[in-house]
């Protein structure tokens, strides 16, 4: 039997590293935010998958990307719907290296952070 973490546990563990960084900022150039984005980015996309479950949709071989075009239809608050494109599109780019950019800071991580825990709990009550 193999365990899933809920969506709020994966936000949980993110906090953590990010809480971690602080204690060994050596280490927090580029493993643990690069971390917390991909745990942030999972919550976010069990939390669409939890969503489609609820409505009896089956959007399992959509993209993220196709997901979030149709959560207009799905959620009735246009600002959580933006947040939550913003935030899938901007843990997506954190979470791949790229040679000459700089790894996002444990300021935007935690921000992208709070956008997915507002999806995360909007969607857990509809």
């Amino acid at each position: 039997m193999t365990a899933t973490a809920s969506p709020p546990d994966l936000v949980a563990v993110a906090r953590l590293l990010l809480a971690r960084s602080d204690r060994a900022p050596d280490l927090a150039a580029g493993v643990w935010p690069r971390a917390a984005a991909v745990l942030a980015r999972q919550a976010l996309e069990l939390s669409l998958a939890a969503l489609w479950a609820q409505r009896g949709l089956d959007m399992a071989g959509a993209s993220a990307r196709a997901q979030l075009l149709c959560l207009d239809e799905y959620l009735s608050d246009p600002h959580v719907v933006a947040d939550a494109r913003f935030a899938w599109w901007a843990l997506s780019r954190a979470c791949h290296h790229h040679p000459y950019e700089l790894a996002p800071t444990v300021a935007e991580i935690e921000g992208w952070l709070s956008s997915v825990e507002k999806v995360v709990s909007v969607i857990e009550r509809s």
